[in-house]
């Protein structure tokens, strides 16, 4: 019998407050390498809570972080980062007025021998990076601020996947996308899903998560309400689990886990 492999990163019963406020309730939550694990819920359901402590933005007060079976603690995103767990967040963690390339090493750029940033490698590097993301730049000294939202997207991806990452957590990716560059965003989500990836993608947009998504965790009141396997569900079922309809109850009963 062939043992399934560990989950690229897994939450188990986490919980966190904020005062009085119960933001995570014992939640938990497996991605796994080579597929699309879409966290679904509506404002305020604990997504953004839950994806900064994987991210390691936030400690949680009970529970355990796994990344490939093994337990991990993160007090820093840069301890994340060393792990393999990427994060693009909504503001896409670049700074308009630096240039491309400059916002592509932030913080890694490459040295030479005597101590100088190795521009020239740098530049070659960014660009072929965003061409495998299908961005041909005409000028990698640019301001990364005169980019449409979806290539500075794919600007911050292509960065997570040079520098190593086995997980990448993505943030509302299409929220502020017109619909062309949806299609486009929706696109790299399944390539970096090909590449062997594990994708966690949070979004409130049940039809995006569904064109993409092998798995989904929908998140209510800080607890996870459903995890379902996309044979489990269709488009409309997990639309009326987000408005919190009652009328499907038999989608929420306990699963027998195959691990």
């Amino acid at each position: 019998m062939v043992t399934p492999a560990a989950p690229a990163i897994e939450a188990r019963s986490i919980a966190k407050t904020f005062g009085q406020v119960e933001a995570l309730r014992e939640v938990s939550l497996r991605a796994h390498a080579g597929a699309v694990t879409c966290l679904l819920g509506d404002n305020g359901a604990g997504k953004s809570t839950l994806i900064k402590v994987l991210s390691g933005v936030f400690k949680p007060d009970s529970g355990h972080l796994l990344v490939n079976g093994s337990e991990v603690s993160f007090g820093s995103p840069r301890q994340a980062l060393d792990a393999g767990v990427s994060t693009v967040f909504q503001d896409l963690a670049t700074i308009p007025l630096m240039s491309i390339v400059r916002n592509f090493f932030l913080g890694r750029e490459p040295l030479l021998a005597s101590r100088l940033v190795d521009w020239n490698g740098a530049e070659r590097v960014t660009r072929a990076a965003l061409s495998d993301m299908g961005i041909v730049l005409r000028d990698a000294s640019q301001p990364v601020g005169t980019l449409s939202g979806g290539e500075r997207q794919s600007l911050a991806i292509a960065r997570a996947l040079h520098f190593g990452a086995s997980v990448l957590i993505l943030d509302e990716p299409t929220s502020a996308l017109g619909v062309r560059e949806v299609a486009n965003a929706l696109r790299h989500v399944q390539a970096v899903r090909d590449k062997g990836i594990a994708v966690i993608l949070i979004t409130h947009n049940v039809s995006h998560a569904y064109a993409v998504g092998d798995q989904f965790v929908v998140l209510e009141h800080g607890a996870v309400r459903a995890e379902l396997a996309r044979d489990q569900v269709t488009s409309d079922e997990l639309q009326d689990l987000m408005a919190g309809g009652r009328e499907i109850e038999r989608l929420l009963q306990p699963r027998e886990r195959s691990d």
